[in-house]
């Protein structure tokens, strides 16, 4: 059955960002999860000034829905069928 894959607009997304600066270890600090960019951004910005880190793996979250496509006729089954 085809499936439409959306973002839940009922749950926020995650940001968050690590520093993985380092010639034999990486840094390792951390922004903490925020559910906007800003914040994270914000971190960086202030992690860089105050340690001169430059490089940071960014981490972003959502949720999914899969609908059932309804465009196709006859290809969504009732509430608890199959097709």
């Amino acid at each position: 059955m085809p499936f439409t894959i959306t973002q839940d607009t009922t749950a926020e997304p995650e940001y968050a960002a690590r520093c993985v600066s380092g010639d034999e270890s990486e840094c390792g600090a951390a922004s903490g999860t925020h559910h906007t960019p800003r914040p994270v951004e914000e971190w960086q910005r202030k992690h860089t000034q105050e340690t001169g880190h430059r490089r940071y793996r960014r981490n972003f979250g959502d949720y999914a829905v899969l609908q059932p496509r309804s465009d196709i006729a006859g290809l969504v089954p009732p509430a608890g069928g199959t097709t």
